[in-house]
């Protein structure tokens, strides 16, 4: 499959959805959207598990040394989730998805379009998923987490334009050039990163997907967002070492 193949899938689920949700939308119960989202949460966790694991690779190893991969995930959690708990970014995110929601919201009588399409903007491009997927895709390890993610973009559509109608389709041009971007972005780390860095890169993001799988299970809500710097600092953590060993 080629690079970009997620981000393709996430904007084809989220037209198909919408228009889903302006004809049947209301006939979806409340039962089966959470049973849908929780067998999300399950396959998620497989899947983060799975990159999480990558940590143990030669290729980190033989950089970097037998005992410090896992030092280099810890290492980056920690500093990546302090600096993203000061800068504020899941709180940040949160605040700018309900500016953007009150300031668009109707007047009585308005047209829905513009409402659905913030909206559904909002929940289809802020949030840690579309980092983590977008960029394993750019890096070439994979879109699994952007299918799953475009799976739940499309049941969220079909609810979203079954209330909110088309602005809900238009939504999908904002997943395009938001995922089309990072996805382009982790192409470019790809090419210039040596395979370590980009191995604990994606075993750090691994680590973030476990939160979100959680997130999704209801258990715990982590602010996987303020654990976004995380991805920056694993692999300038992995240089240092590589530098200190010579």
């Amino acid at each position: 499959m080629f690079i970009g193949i997620g981000t393709a899938v996430n904007v084809a689920t989220v037209l198909v959805g919408s228009v889903l949700g302006v004809l049947v939308g209301h006939r979806l119960s409340h039962r089966t959207r959470d049973l849908v989202t929780d067998a999300l949460g399950l396959v998620t966790l497989l899947i983060a598990v799975s990159s999480a694991l990558t940590v143990g690779d030669a290729v980190l190893s033989d950089a970097v040394g037998d005992s410090a991969p896992i030092l280099i995930v810890l290492g980056a959690m920690l500093i990546g989730g302090i600096t993203g708990s000061l800068l504020r970014i899941e709180l940040r995110l949160e605040e700018f998805g309900a500016w953007l929601q009150h300031r668009f919201r109707r007047a009585e009588g308005e047209s829905t379009f513009v409402e659905g399409f913030v909206t559904a903007s909002m929940v289809f491009c802020v949030g840690p998923l579309t980092f983590l997927g977008s960029l394993s895709d750019g890096l070439g390890r994979g879109a699994d987490q952007l299918f799953l993610k475009a799976v739940l973009d499309g049941f969220a559509s079909i609810a979203f334009a079954a209330s909110l109608g088309w602005g809900v389709t238009a939504s999908a041009l904002v997943v395009l050039v938001v995922q089309g971007s990072m996805t382009a972005v982790g192409a470019v780390l790809g090419d210039v990163l040596p395979d370590a860095q980009v191995t604990a890169l994606g075993a750090t993001g691994g680590v973030m997907l476990i939160g979100v799988a959680l997130r999704l299970l209801k258990i715990k809500q982590i602010a996987v967002a303020d654990l976004l710097p995380a991805l920056i600092v694993a692999p300038l953590l992995v240089q240092l070492l590589v530098v200190i060993r010579r």
